[in-house]
């Protein structure tokens, strides 16, 4: 193959940046994999690029099938058929949290991710646990949707929704309604293309109601995850509030 892209078929090939993202890892990451593991690339002049299918097949090859989704196109159907209840069923409900706390929980909740193996896994927890990993977003109502600030892409098989309760109110960034935010959806999409869907589909579901009547009742943890899945149009919509 030409070391050097100057065509049309550039369009093929992924950057360094664009494939770190994909991953979910450090730039470093995908360097250290270039030099230490045979990650195919070609190089532009100054810039390094993937291309798709080659890299697709040595993921495979290194133990990174559980990634098998990470760089095809996702389906931007995908957020509106999976069941909110199944994502929230895998993130779990988490009760009395303490504000101080919410980074070691973030962490134990990334940990229940299914399908990604151990250095991904580390490193998107590395990057969450950091000073700024995530954005909480608030959205009125007494929710936030917090979820990680760097785009990620884990494949459509790894993604979910934790619903933290916290005792006492978070002071980060002022709710669009000045309702004190006790509680929080954390989420993590699949892709950064379904990240929005996944947003609409959340803020839609607070702003039916039935998941705050339900936290209001103290329902059970059966009655959560159906209050969740419960938003009577499950066309997403924009968040209100929310920044991306």
């Amino acid at each position: 193959m030409s070391p050097n892209i100057h065509t049309p078929a550039a369009a093929m090939y992924l950057n360094l940046i664009q494939i770190a993202e994909s991953f979910g890892v450090a730039e470093q990451v995908i360097t250290e994999w270039v030099r230490n593991e045979g990650m195919p690339h070609v190089h532009d002049r100054e810039r390094i690029l993937f291309e798709r299918s080659q890299v697709m097949d040595w993921a495979a090859s290194h133990g990174l099938g559980g990634q098998a989704g990470f760089l095809s196109e996702p389906s931007p159907s995908l957020a509106k058929s999976q069941e909110l209840d199944i994502l929230l069923r895998r993130g779990g409900i988490w009760r009395g949290v303490k504000p101080s706390d919410l980074p070691s929980v973030f962490e134990r909740i990334v940990r229940k991710l299914p399908g990604l193996p151990a250095p991904i896994l580390g490193m998107l927890v590395q990057r969450i646990c950091a000073p700024g990993g995530v954005t909480m977003a608030p959205v009125g109502s007494g929710f936030a949707l917090p979820h990680p600030s760097m785009r990620v892409s884990l494949g459509e098989t790894s993604a979910l929704i934790a619903l933290i309760e916290l005792d006492a109110p978070w002071t980060g960034n002022q709710p669009p309604d000045a309702v004190p935010i006790t509680r929080l959806l954390f989420f993590i999409s699949p892709t950064p293309r379904l990240h929005v869907n996944m947003l609409g589909l959340l803020a839609r579901s607070i702003a039916s109601g039935q998941l705050t009547r339900a936290l209001d009742d103290g329902a059970d943890d059966n009655a959560l995850y159906q209050a969740l899945a419960a938003s009577p149009d499950q066309t997403p919509a924009p968040a209100k509030g929310v920044t991306r």
